[in-house]
């Protein structure tokens, strides 16, 4: 099992080193920071930007993945993004991992003055943009005219992406889904999954959600003949309880995760209040067991 943090971009960078090179420090496998513009109960707190953050974090540590927990389509173009992406993996070593989603239906769904997508609307725009990032950051012979594609979407025109990536052919794609269609477009291209369940009423509930898709998930990966395990599979812990409340927590969620073949667990960085609020103490007892 492979561990990862995520940390909000809540702090001024002068503090926040310190916390990303921790988490290498600590032992943890992946570290993370959500790709919003802000975020619900925080939105009038302290924000940064995804793209500078992961950046700055790529420059302060030397092992750890760093990735989108969870990027979308709300606010971004596949061809600038891109660029930002491979600018990325580039500074980072080649460590960058694309947590990729959706998009919510929050504050980011609207800043912008965009209309409200019907769900159908949401996964064609989401397909388009996984399809296009995909085609962008495999593309590597500027000889070639460049990329192109119009749609109702994301339209592009000969969109250059020169150079060698970091990672051949790309940097691994890890696609949030829960519905079929997402499942297939995560059985087609995507080289990890991650789920965060279904909303719950009871833990059991929640596991028993997280069990069901993952199922589903299986379904989707024999349609298209695809094996079990050619594909990582990412669970966030945090989705229905604080996994960091305690050690005894953490080990019981993180012993169900294994026992449902999740090969990633996801956890966030203790806040001292608030949403996710808990020990850092209980972050380092967790982190010896595993480090």
């Amino acid at each position: 099992m492979r561990h990862g943090i995520v940390i909000l971009p809540q702090q001024s960078w002068l503090e926040a080193r310190s916390v990303w090179q921790r988490a290498e420090e600590l032992g943890f496998d992946h570290a993370w920071t959500y790709d919003h513009l802000s975020w619900r109960s925080l939105a009038d707190q302290p924000w940064g930007a995804t793209i500078p953050t992961l950046a700055a974090a790529a420059t302060a540590t030397t092992r750890i993945r760093l990735g989108t927990f969870v990027t979308s389509p709300n606010f971004r173009h596949p061809v600038p993004f891109a660029k930002d992406l491979a600018t990325l993996d580039d500074v980072s070593g080649g460590r960058f991992l694309l947590g990729i989603g959706s998009g919510g239906t929050g504050f980011d769904a609207f800043v912008l003055g965009q209309k409200e997508l019907t769900g159908r609307e949401r996964h064609e725009r989401f397909v388009a943009f996984v399809r296009g990032l995909d085609a962008l950051l495999r593309f590597e012979d500027p000889g070639s005219g460049g990329i192109s594609f119009d749609g109702d979407w994301f339209t592009a025109q000969r969109a250059r992406m020169v150079g060698k990536p970091a990672q051949h052919p790309r940097m691994p794609f890890i696609v949030a889904a829960d519905g079929p269609k997402g499942l297939q477009l995560v059985a087609e291209l995507a080289d990890g999954w991650v789920t965060l369940g279904r909303e719950s009423e009871t833990p059991d509930a929640w596991w028993q959600s997280v069990a069901d898709v993952s199922h589903r998930l299986d379904d989707a990966l024999a349609d298209r003949g695809r094996a079990r395990d050619t594909l990582d599979r990412y669970l966030n812990l945090d989705a229905h309880h604080y996994a960091l409340a305690s050690l005894d927590t953490w080990q019981d969620a993180v012993g169900r995760a294994t026992e449902l073949g999740f090969t990633d667990v996801v956890a966030h960085w203790p806040r001292k209040d608030g949403v996710y609020a808990g020990s850092e103490d209980t972050l380092i007892e967790v982190a010896s067991r595993f480090g």
